[in-house]
């Protein structure tokens, strides 16, 4: 029988963010569908106008996620019952807009969405350009916490390390956000317009992740 040592390597990596992504969140109601359509595509259209005043190409807004539901309230009649009543069509919009790490730069868009008159809800998130770059590292963290451990445990067992065998690891996704979370609600947005910068700097990306590796017991 092969004689084998199976160990679970965990890693860890930690970097700084390099890339700020500013959500923003578009409502538009209308009992005319088509309406709705319009006035949420107008909205967009501002967004887009707004930004490019201050250097972003034209189209940098990118929709993330777009829904379009019916919108119904409980009235209650002359005689005391409640029916429902359709109230109209609602068009949620998911948006973003990203650039490098540039904390004038976010203050511009700020204020340049501030003016705006689509007055979407914000949040700012700080994440990196290239997240393969952190999930490398933090496999090769991985790796090398597990064949430490190994070499511990044989050394001490009187065995010696053989060669590794198989490695068994979960392809899941990684979060490369940092924990640091930056919203501003649409009453703020004036407020924060008349700033000349936004002096942030988010927490460092933390991130960690296992995986299983066996040897041969020499």
């Amino acid at each position: 029988m092969d004689r084998t040592i199976t160990v679970k390597g965990y890693g860890h990596a930690s970097v700084r963010p390099d890339l700020i992504v500013v959500s923003m969140t578009l409502e538009t109601e209308n009992k005319d569908y088509g309406k709705t359509m319009e006035l949420a595509a107008g909205k967009i259209e501002l967004l887009n106008n707004s930004l490019e005043k201050i250097g972003f190409e034209k189209k940098s807004v990118k929709t993330t996620n777009f829904n379009v539901r019916t919108d119904y309230e409980n009235v209650r009649d002359n005689k005391g019952n409640y029916k429902s009543v359709f109230k109209g069509y609602v068009c949620r919009h998911n948006l973003k807009v990203e650039f490098g790490f540039d904390t004038g730069l976010l203050a511009k868009v700020l204020s340049a969405v501030s003016e705006c008159m689509a007055a979407p809800e914000l949040s700012i998130a700080f994440t990196v350009k290239d997240p393969s770059f952190i999930s490398e590292e933090l496999l090769k963290s991985a790796a090398k916490n597990a064949k430490e451990k190994a070499e511990i445990l044989t050394l001490a067992s009187g065995v010696k390390l053989g060669e590794l065998t198989s490695i068994d690891y979960n392809f899941g996704e990684i979060n490369v956000y940092s924990d640091t979370d930056y919203k501003i609600g649409s009453r703020m947005m004036k407020a924060e317009a008349c700033l000349n910068s936004v002096d942030v700097e988010p927490d460092d990306i933390s991130v960690s992740d296992s995986a299983t590796f066996v040897w041969e017991i020499l």
